[in-house]
């Protein structure tokens, strides 16, 4: 979500990929909450962090804990950490599951506007 949310928003000054360590999949509740604010995520698919070896960032960013233990080293890079919950985590009935969803989904939306969009002018 955090990919599709920041190349939509801050697409004219950023360019985000998302990758793991390992291999996963969008979850389909992440494709239809994002759908519901005409963000399409549908062809994004799991990653590894290997296949963007060959890219120089200038900035990493993580999004959940456990890529944050877990994210390799990227030497001389500015790394930021804010950690979400995983709502792919809830069990229970699927509406919800789906506000769960929803509401990460806004609290990335709300972090990447204030903090990528209008926040800091030279990460």
């Amino acid at each position: 979500m955090a990919e599709g949310l920041l190349n939509q928003y801050c697409g004219n000054r950023f360019q985000a990929y998302s990758a793991g360590v390992k291999k996963t999949h969008v979850h389909p509740l992440a494709i239809q909450v994002m759908k519901e604010i005409d963000i399409d995520i549908s062809r994004h698919r799991s990653k590894l962090v290997d296949e963007f070896k060959e890219i120089t960032f200038d900035v990493v960013v993580t999004v959940c804990d456990q890529a944050n233990e877990t994210c390799p080293f990227f030497p001389g890079k500015k790394v930021i950490h804010n950690g979400f919950f995983d709502p792919g985590t809830i069990k229970g009935p699927k509406e919800e599951k789906l506000n769960a969803f929803r509401n990460v989904r806004d609290e990335i939306k709300q972090w990447i506007m204030d903090y990528f969009c209008m926040g800091e002018e030279d990460l």
